[in-house]
C-alpha cells in the first residue's frame, strides 16, 4: 500500500517524460481556408459555451509532485484555464489508499483538509480571478463575469472513516460532487480497483460488500437530500449499478471511459453506460492513456503480460501499469514503466474522442461530458492540460458535432444533472 503511494511519483514522471507536447491550433504549415474557418468557428463556440472539467485533483503548494505540468504548475491552474478557455473545473478532495483504522482515517482527513485549504488559498489570490461556486446560479454568474469557477468534489469515503455525518460537514464546506471510492474498498462501497498487499502477496476480494454497504446506501440518500451530485467513478460495477438505482437524481461518472473499447476494470461496462443514459446521467471521458489504449489487440496484451512477467509481477492486470510499485529494483521499475508506455503507443485526442463517439452512439449526446483527471497522471497528445481545451472543441467539430452538441458535452449536460440534484433536494 505504502509502496504504491511512494511509487506513483515514478509512474507519472515516466508518463510525462514519454508524452509529447502538441499545440494543435499552432501548425507550422500554412492552413487551408477550410481549416481557418473551422478553427474560427471552434473558437467562437468555445468562447460562448460554459466549458467544464468534471474532475481534476488538487495540488498542494509546496508539496513535491510529479503530477503537475512541466512548468511545475497545476494542469488546471487558473492561468491555464484562461489560456484554454476552460471556464470551470471540479476540484476533487481525494485521497488514495490508507489503512482502514483510526490512524489511517485521521491521515486521510488531514490530507483532505489540506487540499480544501489549498483551493481556498487559490481563490484568495485575486490575480487568479477564481471563485468557489456552490450552486448552478453561482456557476452561471461566474461564467458571465469571466471568472474561473471552481466546484469542490470529494473522492474516497476513507476520509469519513466510519462517520456518515462527515458528508454534512463536507457539504457545508462547499463540496457538491461525491464519489465514495478510490483504489481499494472502504466501509461504504467496493472499488473497481482492488488493492494488492505486497507484504502478504494477496489481493483484496473482488467484492467486500457486494457493491454498496448499508452505510454506503445511507450516504447516497444523504447526498441526495443535501442536493449533492452522486459520482459513480471508481465504484465497482455492482456498486455503480446499485448507486444508479438508489439515487433519486441522475448520477455522473466524473472521469470514466468505455470498457468495450479499453477493457480495464476502471472503465464502465455497457450495462452501466446504458443505465446512466436511461436515468438521465452523464459520463465524463478522461484523457488518461492507461484507460484509452487498444485492449482488443492480442499482440499488445501478450506483450504487456510478457513485460510484467519479466519484471517480476503478476501477468494478470486491472490496467497495464498495475503493481509496478511492487517492483523493488529501481532500474527494473523504470524499465518496466518505459516498456509499457512504449507498448501502449501514441495516444491522443483521436482515442479519447472515440470513447465520446461510443457513448453518443449508444445512449445519446445528452449523456457525455469531459472529466480530465488532470494532476493525477492524466494527459495525452493534444490535451495535456487545461490550456489545450480548445483542441477538444476543434476535434469535435471535425467529427461533425454541432454547436448544440458541443455546448452539451462541455458543460450543459453536467449543469442539467446539477440542477436536477438541487431541485430534488428542495422536494425531499
Amino acid at each position: 500500500m505504502y509502496k504504491f503511494l511512494l511509487s506513483m511519483l515514478l509512474l507519472i514522471s515516466c508518463l510525462v517524460g514519454c508524452s509529447s507536447e502538441s499545440k494543435m491550433v499552432e501548425k507550422t504549415s500554412a492552413p487551408s481556408a477550410d481549416s481557418i474557418n473551422l478553427i474560427a468557428r471552434a473558437k467562437a463556440i468555445h468562447a460562448s459555451a460554459l466549458t467544464l472539467d468534471a474532475h481534476a485533483d488538487i495540488e498542494i503548494p509546496g508539496m513535491p509532485s510529479s503530477y503537475v505540468g512541466r512548468d511545475g504548475l497545476s494542469k488546471v491552474a487558473p492561468s491555464k484555464m484562461r489560456a484554454g478557455g476552460l471556464d470551470a473545473v471540479v476540484m476533487a478532495i481525494a485521497v488514495g489508499p490508507m489503512p482502514r483504522n483510526t490512524a489511517g482515517y485521521a491521515a486521510a482527513a488531514k490530507l483532505a483538509q489540506a487540499k480544501l485549504e489549498a483551493v481556498k488559498m487559490l481563490v484568495e489570490d485575486k490575480e487568479n480571478n477564481s471563485v468557489i461556486v456552490l450552486s448552478t446560479d453561482d456557476l452561471s454568474k461566474a461564467h458571465k463575469k469571466g471568472k474561473s469557477a471552481l466546484l469542490l468534489g470529494f473522492q474516497n469515503a476513507l476520509i469519513l472513516g466510519t462517520k456518515l455525518d462527515g458528508i454534512n460537514e463536507l457539504y457545508n464546506s462547499g463540496v457538491r460532487v461525491f464519489a465514495l471510492t478510490h483504489m481499494g474498498h472502504n466501509n461504504f462501497a467496493d472499488s473497481s480497483r482492488t488493492l494488492f498487499d505486497g507484504d502478504t502477496g494477496r489481493r483484496e476480494p473482488d467484492a467486500e460488500h457486494g457493491g454498496l454497504s448499508n452505510q454506503g446506501k445511507a450516504a447516497i440518500k444523504k447526498i441526495n437530500a443535501l442536493g449533492g451530485i452522486m459520482d459513480i467513478s471508481q465504484l465497482s460495477s455492482q456498486a455503480a449499478l446499485q448507486a444508479i438505482e438508489l439515487s433519486v437524481t441522475p448520477v455522473i461518472a466524473s472521469h470514466s471511459n468505455v470498457r468495450a473499447l479499453t477493457d480495464v476494470s476502471r472503465n464502465l461496462s455497457d450495462e452501466e453506460i446504458d443505465r446512466i443514459g436511461e436515468t438521465g446521467g452523464v459520463m465524463n471521458i478522461a484523457p488518461f492513456r492507461g484507460y484509452l489504449f487498444n485492449s482488443s489487440d492480442p499482440d499488445m496484451d501478450k506483450n504487456i503480460r510478457a513485460i510484467r512477467k519479466e519484471s517480476g509481477i503478476d501477468e494478470d492486470y486491472l490496467y497495464p501499469f498495475e503493481l509496478y510499485w511492487e517492483i523493488d529494483d529501481i532500474a527494473v521499475k523504470k524499465d518496466f514503466l518505459n516498456r509499457i508506455t512504449t507498448q501502449l503507443g501514441p495516444i491522443g485526442l483521436k482515442e479519447m474522442l472515440n470513447h465520446v463517439d461510443y457513448i453518443v452512439e449508444r445512449i445519446g449526446v445528452d449523456h457525455v461530458g469531459i472529466g480530465t483527471d488532470f494532476n493525477h497522471g492524466s494527459g495525452i497528445e493534444g490535451f495535456d492540460d487545461a490550456s489545450e481545451a480548445l483542441n477538444v472543441t476543434i476535434e469535435l467539430l471535425k467529427r461533425g458535432y454541432s454547436e448544440e452538441d458541443i455546448v452539451k458535452i462541455w458543460g450543459g449536460n453536467f449543469m442539467r444533472v446539477w440542477r436536477a440534484a438541487e431541485k430534488a433536494a428542495d422536494q425531499i
